[in-house]
């Protein structure tokens, strides 16, 4: 299993410069495959650790649990 893929939180820089959070809820199946949905929230950041920190108040986030892309 990809280790990216259960990390909760993804981070990516969009086409206008800016850094967006996308949270991700993971399940199982019960053969053990992943299924993630992720949402986008609506939020715009200058930088990732403003997202990041926007994500530990928000939703508890810890280090770690980000991705990036």
């Amino acid at each position: 299993m990809d280790d990216q893929a259960t990390r909760p939180f993804l981070i990516n820089k969009d086409g206008q410069g800016n850094y967006r959070l996308t949270v991700r809820d993971i399940r199982y199946n019960s053969q053990g495959y992943a299924i993630v949905t992720g949402t986008l929230q609506d939020e715009c950041f200058k930088t990732a650790a403003a997202a990041k920190t926007w994500a530990r108040n928000n939703f508890n986030a810890k280090a770690g649990q980000y991705a990036s892309k």
